[in-house]
């Protein structure tokens, strides 16, 4: 296990491990753009960070609840209880709607370029809190082949439970890639941060919603405590540019 005083440098580390929706892939739009229409036909007046805070008050507490549910139906059962929270009566439909609209979700526009940089001097994982179908769909948007896939269908748990991480560490194990060796790069202090350092891994934040300022949690709930990343940049394109520079000097 890594020295917790050790300063951390890019170079040292083998494998980068990815959480996918918040770090690649921008789901609070995909959450938003799909929530949206819906909130307009029920003449709801709910607002981008009304939906998500709704969103972050059900999503993770269903995946825990619901640990071996495929990610759409877990996304049918939170749209049920956004739709209650603002008085509303949701639909099959509608729920059903919810939960198959993760193949629609962008990729930030740094994603996919950056990654294909990285995949040159990295083995890339991926640690996600989604199903095969759903992941397999939005890495399409992403453009790499992952070295090592781990879902939440794969761990029957969401995170923050730590299946997920073990089964990351096993399978980059197998292909020759050492604990220490492993940086796990997210967004989420809540799913990715607080649980990754309860293990001992480097953490790299990406941080979108600039939380290190005080921008809010989004469709994240706040972590437990205080997690301290490793390594902080504000973008995916701020990862590469530093892995350039630290590669020139």
């Amino acid at each position: 296990m890594r020295d917790q005083g050790e300063e951390m440098d890019l170079l040292n580390f083998e494998a980068l491990t990815f959480d996918v929706y918040g770090t690649l892939i921008d789901w609070e739009t995909g959450i938003v753009e799909a929530l949206t229409p819906w909130a307009r036909q029920r003449g709801l007046a709910a607002g981008r960070a009304d939906l998500l805070a709704a969103f972050a008050r059900h999503e993770s507490r269903r995946q825990q609840e619901n640990p071996e549910m495929l990610y759409p139906h877990v996304l049918e059962l939170a749209f049920e209880d956004i739709a209650r929270d603002f008085g509303v009566t949701p639909t099959r439909g509608e729920a059903e709607a919810f939960g198959e609209s993760v193949a629609e979700w962008p990729a930030f526009a740094d994603s996919r370029e950056s990654l294909t940089y990285l995949a040159r001097h990295y083995r890339l994982g991926v640690i996600s809190n989604v199903d095969r179908a759903s992941f397999a769909a939005s890495n399409k948007k992403l453009g790499v082949a992952f070295d090592t896939i781990i879902t939440a269908e794969d761990a029957g748990a969401y995170k923050p439970t730590l299946a997920p991480f073990h089964l990351a560490i096993e399978a980059m194990s197998e292909i020759g890639i050492g604990f220490d060796a492993i940086l796990h790069t997210a967004q989420s202090l809540f799913h990715d941060h607080a649980p990754a350092q309860q293990l001992g891994l480097a953490t790299c934040w990406i941080d979108r919603q600039n939380q290190a300022e005080g921008g809010a949690w989004g469709a994240t709930p706040p972590p437990p405590g205080s997690p301290k990343p490793d390594l902080w940049f504000p973008s995916m394109t701020a990862l590469v540019e530093a892995h350039k520079d630290a590669s020139a000097a």
